[in-house]
């Protein structure tokens, strides 16, 4: 028991101090991508792709809550119908990526 509180605590310190680092590190790179940029920012593109990312995940989500629920209805009077409804799933589940997709290229571009 003793051990693993050790652990822990020197686990602790260990990422305490990678907290910092990468603090500094991302203060760094914001500053240099204002001095590329100009000073001037654009927070809009930000917003847009966060926008694009929460929205198709809400959407995904809601999709594939809806036919898991229809394949499971359907599955319990014909299990058979378990390798039709999987696909499916996986088109619903393919509207997240592309509203990740669509928010790399708004951050890219």
């Amino acid at each position: 028991m003793k051990r693993l509180v050790i652990l822990f605590v020197l686990v602790l310190c260990a990422l305490s101090g990678t907290v910092g680092f990468a603090q500094e590190l991302q203060d760094t790179a914001a500053e240099a991508v204002s001095e590329a940029q100009g000073g001037n920012t654009s927070v809009w593109k930000y917003f847009a792709a966060a926008l694009a990312v929460g929205i198709s995940c809400i959407a995904g989500g809601v999709a594939v809550g809806q036919i898991g629920s229809a394949a499971m209805g359907a599955m319990s009077e014909n299990p058979e119908l378990s390798g039709k409804a999987l696909p499916y799933a996986g088109l619903a589940e393919g509207i997240c990526l592309w509203g990740f997709l669509v928010a790399l290229l708004i951050m890219i571009f």
